[in-house]
């Protein structure tokens, strides 16, 4: 299996060498602009393949290279049968590649975030905060033990919070415990 896959990344890749120079020399269309052939894939059985290419233009250009390349195709695996020596030759689909615009579009995006942050960063010089820097530090006269604090009033104590009763109950809702003569 491994074997298919690499002959198919050469084959690609001789794909994409070959329409590339039939593009440059052989194919005068006049509506064909500016092409880069980018990749080439083809399937495993290697019977279909897809060129990408990117095209410079107004979107009419584009329109214009997409139906040269389409007008083309037969002419362009004719020469990719002779050249590779295949007993079948690949059918070929070319296909816009919209990597570039994509990139562009991250691009636009990593910009907008770095300015963002830039604004941020301004509207954060010289502010204050609006509470105490450090509200969970006690005040600097204030030392552990002195305040209000009630001794043996804490959750944790004998006789504070959350203590069966401490305040005289029994820790159930409804009063006293029942005497059951224990």
């Amino acid at each position: 299996m491994a074997m298919n896959a690499e002959r198919a990344r050469k084959l690609a890749d001789r794909i994409v060498q070959i329409v590339a120079e039939m593009l440059e020399r052989r194919v005068k269309d006049p509506r064909l602009g500016f092409v880069t052939v980018t990749e080439a894939r083809l399937t495993g059985d290697l019977r279909e393949a897809t060129v990408y290419y990117t095209v410079y233009g107004t979107p009419e250009e584009q329109a214009g290279t997409a139906a040269a390349l389409a007008s083309a195709t037969g002419l362009i695996r004719t020469e990719v049968g002779r050249q590779t020596g295949l007993r079948h030759t690949p059918s070929l689909t070319f296909v816009r590649d919209t990597l570039p615009e994509g990139a562009q579009h991250m691009e636009d995006l990593v910009a907008r975030a770095r300015a963002a942050d830039a604004a941020l960063a301004a509207a954060r010089e010289g502010a204050q905060p609006a509470g105490d820097p450090d509200p969970y530090r006690p005040a600097a006269g204030a030392a552990a033990g002195d305040g209000d604090e009630v001794p043996g009033a804490g959750p944790g104590s004998p006789g504070g919070e959350g203590e069966p009763g401490a305040r005289g109950g029994s820790g159930r809702a409804g009063g006293a415990a029942p005497d059951l003569g224990r």
